[in-house]
């Protein structure tokens, strides 16, 4: 069977926040466990989006109730892309993830999950551009 679809991967746009007048930092600071908080904003400057992604994927995406399955759907879908240090994912690999971080409750099918993500207006959730594919 051929499938002359191409494969949707998505991840956070994080040129987006600047286009948009919004603050992925300030955004993303919202889920820093108190540890990671502390420990960054004792640091010297300005906290880069690198070390933000990397302290939630190392550690504050580790604790109980990252991600619940209460969160609403696209906060999960953020959380997620936090997790894991903003690597793009298939609809289907994200509809997997979201089953198994949310406990099985909620069932976002790869069908269903364009139209979420496209409406999308404060996580910066973006579908990948590949060039030259």
């Amino acid at each position: 069977m051929s499938n002359d679809q191409p494969v949707q991967r998505w991840f956070i746009d994080l040129t987006w926040f600047d286009q948009h007048n919004h603050s992925f930092l300030a955004l993303a600071e919202g889920y820093l466990c108190p540890k990671c908080r502390k420990r960054l904003e004792g640091g010297k400057g300005e906290i880069s989006a690198a070390d933000l992604l990397s302290s939630i994927k190392d550690c504050c995406a580790k604790t109980p109730g990252f991600v619940t399955a209460k969160s609403p759907i696209l906060d999960s879908i953020f959380r997620l892309f936090l997790a894991n240090g903003n690597q793009p994912l298939d609809l289907e690999e994200l509809s997997k993830q979201l089953a198994e971080w949310r406990g099985g409750t909620y069932r976002a099918s790869p069908q269903t999950l364009p139209r979420l993500l496209s409406h999308d207006r404060y996580y910066g959730l973006r579908q990948v551009q590949d060039l030259g594919n």
